[in-house]
């Protein structure tokens, strides 16, 4: 029996939900399609009915990020009526902060999968390296007007948000969490020409 073509893709979206949380939580080799279509609700055989092997789920589900509405922790954060420097620094805010950093399912993938992608095939990292590039777009085309070597910068941005979140996720002592957010976050507006306007 088919089902109507809205109750699949509301399947495939519950799917492709717990795919992104659970491969945040645990990583990519550690996650099952077992793991996955029980988190959904559903049993494993209906996985093939929406995708071929676990790498084309891990490319869709990440890429999501940034693609299918804010997570909470951005929508606290970020104005979607800014632009320019102003956008730049309220996603610093929203990046480096204390929401971010305990929404372990909703985090951007690029926070917890790197040493996982590295030794993942092209597929996954095709995808890693596309949410790379829609971070680093995003801040080089709101960067202060006449910023020479905007790509530059948008990438050295980047970097700095994400080995700060990176190391905070990793550390047990919630002062140093603290101040490596703070740091992170005032040095990162003081390239945007900012002070610390946000709160952590």
């Amino acid at each position: 029996m088919s089902h109507p073509p809205g109750k699949k893709l509301e399947t495939r979206e519950r799917i492709l939900r717990s795919a992104r949380h659970l491969f945040n939580r645990k990583g990519f080799a550690e996650v099952t399609i077992e793991d996955i279509m029980a988190d959904s609700g559903l049993t494993r055989g209906g996985f093939y009915k929406h995708f071929n092997t676990k790498e084309e789920l891990y490319a869709e589900a990440i890429l999501q990020f940034g693609c299918d509405g804010p997570e909470p922790w951005q929508m606290a954060h970020v104005d979607p009526s800014a632009g320019g420097s102003e956008m730049a620094r309220m996603i610093v805010g929203a990046y480096l902060s204390r929401e971010h950093l305990d929404d372990r399912d909703g985090s951007c993938p690029l926070v917890g999968l790197p040493s996982d992608t590295a030794r993942a095939g092209s597929v996954v990292k095709a995808a890693y390296r596309q949410v790379l590039e829609m971070m680093t777009r995003l801040f080089e085309i709101n960067l202060p007007e006449g910023q020479a070597n905007a790509r530059q910068s948008a990438l050295s941005l980047v970097a700095l948000c994400v080995g700060g979140m990176a190391l905070s996720r990793a550390l047990d002592d919630q002062g140093l969490v603290d101040e490596i957010l703070s740091a992170t976050r005032s040095h990162a507006l003081a390239a945007l020409g900012a002070g610390d306007q946000t709160r952590a």
